[in-house]
């Protein structure tokens, strides 16, 4: 019996775990995009021809395009990441192509920078790094009111979105002390369907389902953005949501950067509406220039998209989405799976 290989094309360099899964099949042939930097459109384009499997990241566009280059023996495409806005599910639905993320793996290290945010944005983290960084800390005598901010203590925290991380980033804040959290899903005003620590089931803290949009806006202390990008939620938080908001509110998004209308939160923030954000995501990243209207509000915090930055996670969702490539390619059971 001739020995048979499967092509499968990987977007960037992997973790050392990850790769010698995949190079442990001998019967792949793995195509490889050796860099730490996104993969050129035209290498993947060319590349996928003949392909039985992608393992692709965020920056990597899965859409019709690119199906269509990998021809009709393509079974699987892996992704490395949470999200999924960056593939088109009905395009892979249409040629019965499986497709793997990995939703768990990076829960507790989103769930851990969402409080990191929280604090940044009350407590004015990173206006006061700014004062120092500028030596202007000898010209700032103490007096009461210098430099504070809400407290997380007796707040109310609105999820917008209420999934595996926002239950997570609740579970680590009732120890903080906050008084109430309210959540609003896509189906407004009806309970979670899925209780993942038992928060619902055993409130520590009253949690309760928000019946609107504005109803979450303008009782909440902290809103955190943790909800999927979809046509319907682009811009969900803009310039109405923010006019709702309490003047000491922080806004944390966590997510996606359009769910947030940018332009609406700089304004927000210049009319000192809101309090101010912590933000890991936002609309056009990474383009982000220094001269960018957002790094001008002190009361913003900006990170460059580290949710998931921790070593372990990223041991985990390499090897997750090595083990859903391999899983796709033998007809196995993924780690992770969408239903398309």
């Amino acid at each position: 019996m001739p020995h048979t290989t499967s092509k499968v094309v990987v977007t960037r360099n992997l973790i050392d775990e990850a790769q010698q899964l995949l190079e442990a099949d001998n019967s792949l042939e793995i195509v490889q995009w050796k860099s730490d930097q996104p993969c050129d459109r035209s290498w993947l384009l060319e590349n996928v021809k003949g392909a039985s499997g992608i393992l692709l990241m965020l920056s990597d566009k899965c859409d019709d395009e690119l199906l269509q280059a990998a021809g009709e023996q393509l079974k699987v495409v892996a992704s490395f990441s949470v999200g999924t806005d960056h593939v088109d599910r009905e395009a892979l639905k249409k040629r019965n192509i499986r497709l793997g993320y990995t939703p768990t793996c990076l829960t507790d290290a989103v769930a851990d920078l969402s409080v990191m945010l929280i604090l940044m944005a009350q407590r004015r983290g990173g206006e006061a790094m700014g004062k120092v960084a500028m030596g202007e800390w000898s010209s700032m005598p103490w007096h009461p009111l210098l430099m504070v901010g809400p407290q997380i203590r007796g707040a109310t925290v609105g999820f917008l979105g209420f999934g595996r991380i926002a239950q997570a980033t609740l579970k680590r804040l009732i120890p903080f002390g906050i008084s109430r959290a309210l959540y609003l899903t896509s189906r407004a005003g009806q309970p979670a369907k899925d209780d993942h620590y038992g928060l619902l089931k055993e409130p520590s803290v009253p949690t309760e389902p928000a019946k609107s949009w504005e109803e979450l806006a303008s009782e909440s202390d902290v809103v955190i953005v943790g909800c999927s990008l979809s046509p319907s939620t682009k811009h969900l938080v803009n310039a109405d949501f923010f006019a709702k908001m309490k003047k000491l509110a922080v806004l944390v998004n966590i997510a996606r950067g359009p769910v947030v209308d940018t332009n609406a939160l700089v304004e927000a923030l210049e009319k000192e509406e809101i309090f101010g954000a912590g933000l890991d995501v936002i609309e056009n990243e990474p383009n982000i220039p220094a001269d960018h209207p957002i790094l001008k509000q002190p009361r913003c915090v900006l990170l460059p998209h580290i949710g998931s930055a921790t070593i372990d996670t990223r041991v985990d969702m390499a090897t997750e989405s090595a083990r859903n490539l391999l899983a796709g390619l033998r007809g196995e059971a993924m780690v992770n799976e969408v239903e398309l």
